[in-house]
């Protein structure tokens, strides 16, 4: 079935290695949908993988110590794909505007306070283990994301809108947008 916006609800997070949901890291989480509450592992089941490909971040341990562990943990782990949105203030998993978060290279995870709600203390991949995909993917629906999709988009790369700092550096960085969302770019 597919969803229409606004019909999907994503409560308190568990934190799997997708850039939409590696950041809201409860232990569990639950889709609320008209069809009744399901778990990521409802999902997780679905897929054609070895449960040893999924990488849980453990945030019930704290963000500091679940980003050690995560950064360990992804050692040696190459990202096939890494699937972004874009959020009103340009920061994409959950990478936010001129934080020093944007400039560490020595680790592959990391802590990130978070700037927009939901308020939780989140855990993530660096830009750089995020560029090292081969296909780096931007999904962005909405008119409220116009402006930071231009200035991520087109315009010069820059601390300030982080999503811009998102590029693969060993293959392509492809763009999906909606018309709204699209609304301001010369194209």
């Amino acid at each position: 079935r597919i969803f229409k916006s606004g019909e999907v609800r994503f409560d308190a997070g568990a934190a799997w290695t997708s850039p939409r949901t590696q950041a809201r890291y409860p232990t569990r989480w639950r889709v609320q949908t008209p069809a009744g509450a399901f778990s990521v592992r409802a999902l997780l089941d679905r897929l054609r993988v070895p449960p040893a490909a999924v990488h849980r971040i453990q945030g019930e341990l704290g963000a500091e110590r679940a980003a050690e562990l995560y950064d360990r943990e992804l050692e040696g782990v190459a990202l096939d794909l890494v699937l972004n949105g874009i959020g009103p203030d340009g920061h994409f998993a959950s990478l936010y505007p001129n934080e020093p978060t944007l400039r560490i290279r020595d680790r592959r995870a990391i802590a990130a306070e978070s700037k927009l709600e939901p308020f939780v203390d989140r855990v993530t991949m660096t830009v750089e283990l995020l560029n090292s995909a081969p296909l780096v993917v931007f999904l962005v629906t909405g008119a409220e994301k116009a402006e930071p999709v231009r200035q991520a988009f087109a315009e010069p790369p820059s601390e300030a809108i982080p999503a811009s700092l998102a590029r693969s550096t060993t293959g392509r960085t492809i763009v999906i947008l909606d018309p709204p969302a699209a609304e301001k770019l010369a194209i």
